[in-house]
């Protein structure tokens, strides 16, 4: 099987350990891994401010660059449920509808990491080794958009040494929401707040999500705060081993 990273300007800019962990991870699970240097935004940031049209060469763009590969892996729910849901429709109603089969059918080879290794791989237990008390966060692209259900907490209960325990609501929105933060300020800290009383009342040490937005959200917070308690991605407790203790 021919696999992409498709890193994401997000974690590409930010969070560079994330991506590298998916790679490591899905090495050490036998399959090779491929960077496509010529990859950029997918254009979510665009479609969800209004800026439709402008996203349209960015769709070209991505079904050019990861045409190629029988697969397609993000760390990123929000940005594979751009390209799953709404690369299609723009490339049919502001592109040209003729690429539009084409882009539907690389934006259907793109699955966020859980998606990719429960369904495709058909594994759970990935020889993680974490031991820590955790906590995890569903972000709303994973849960609404992509319905991934429970996977990442299947791949998590598999980890060996966790603790891992559930988030009291947890499918309550963190408050990111892209440009939302930005432009409804206090409605984004009061829904924060709410999601941070809910990690602290786990006791967890750290609390994961498959997004790094959301954990960069959340994190930021719990900074602020002086809690103690740190974010992980997913992608990075399932690629810690046991050789990577100190």
């Amino acid at each position: 099987m021919r696999i992409a990273l498709f890193i994401t300007c997000f974690d590409d800019t930010l969070f560079p350990d994330t991506g590298k962990a998916v790679v490591r991870l899905l090495e050490r699970l036998g399959h090779s891994v491929e960077f496509p240097l010529e990859q950029t935004c997918c254009g979510q940031m665009h479609f969800n401010t209004g800026y439709r049209p402008e996203a349209v060469p960015l769709v070209r763009r991505f079904a050019g660059v990861f045409g190629g590969y029988d697969a397609v892996v993000t760390p990123s729910g929000s940005c594979a449920g751009m390209v799953r849901e709404h690369h299609p429709l723009l490339a049919g109603g502001f592109g040209d509808p003729a690429r539009q089969a084409e882009v539907a059918g690389v934006a259907s080879r793109v699955y966020e990491l859980s998606e990719f290794l429960v369904d495709v791989l058909g594994v759970t237990d990935v020889g993680a080794y974490y031991p820590h008390r955790v906590t995890y966060h569903p972000t709303c692209h994973s849960a609404r958009m992509l319905r991934v259900g429970d996977k990442p907490l299947r791949l998590l209960r598999a980890v060996g040494g966790i603790d891992l325990v559930e988030l009291p609501d947890a499918d309550g929105c963190c408050g990111f929401g892209g440009t939302f933060a930005l432009k409804n300020a206090d409605t984004s800290a009061a829904m924060l707040a709410d999601k941070m009383r809910c990690v602290l009342d786990t006791g967890a040490e750290v609390v994961s999500a498959g997004d790094n937005s959301c954990l960069m959200h959340i994190g930021g917070g719990l900074s602020r705060l002086r809690t103690g308690v740190r974010t992980v991605h997913l992608a990075e407790i399932l690629a810690s081993t046991e050789g990577d203790l100190p």
